[in-house]
């Protein structure tokens, strides 16, 4: 991939990346995403348990496949995101709906300690706190990792999340 080595850090850092599927292969094309990542320079330290998850803000949609994984990452913020959009882009990603159906989804929720927020990229990811299919993977696999900007781990989001969407782990 491109993005190896492009925009690096001088010490690695760790991120929590969300993907998800709900077309097609969605094991496959998970499995596929993590491959890509990994192949882009990314170390994978962890992956969450898969879940399948009942869509969120569009409903009528097949229902996702989501997993969680932290990474070992010297790509900055935005060099991570590049890493990530062309791993959606290899695995078929086509951005026609907001929120609809998709391939694959890799989005960055947290990256290190970092709060970022610019036209292109948010930091730690702006909804994912409030999103049990983002929050139940992460929380499996980073419990105690601590949300920079609510200061709260993320066992204790997920404790007090109030999202009724059903989250159903399949392994």
């Amino acid at each position: 991939m491109r993005h190896r080595g492009a925009g690096t850090r001088e010490t690695a850092s760790q991120a929590v990346l969300g993907l998800g599927s709900n077309i097609g292969d969605r094991r496959s094309r998970l499995e596929r995403a993590i491959e890509g990542l990994a192949a882009a320079g990314l170390e994978i330290l962890q992956t969450s348990s898969l879940y399948l998850t009942e869509p969120v803000d569009y409903p009528d949609q097949p229902w996702f496949l989501n997993q969680a994984l932290l990474v070992g990452t010297r790509l900055s913020p935005h060099a991570l995101l590049a890493c990530c959009l062309e791993v959606e882009e290899a695995l078929g990603r086509q951005r026609r709906l907001p929120k609809g159906p998709r391939t694959i989804d890799v989005d960055i929720l947290l990256y290190a300690d970092c709060i970022l927020s610019d036209p292109k990229l948010t930091i730690p990811h702006p909804r994912f706190h409030l999103r049990r299919f983002a929050l139940t993977p992460a929380a499996e696999i980073a419990a105690g990792w601590t949300h920079p900007s609510l200061g709260l781990s993320l066992a204790a989001l997920l404790d007090c999340c109030r999202d009724p969407a059903q989250v159903v782990r399949v392994e």
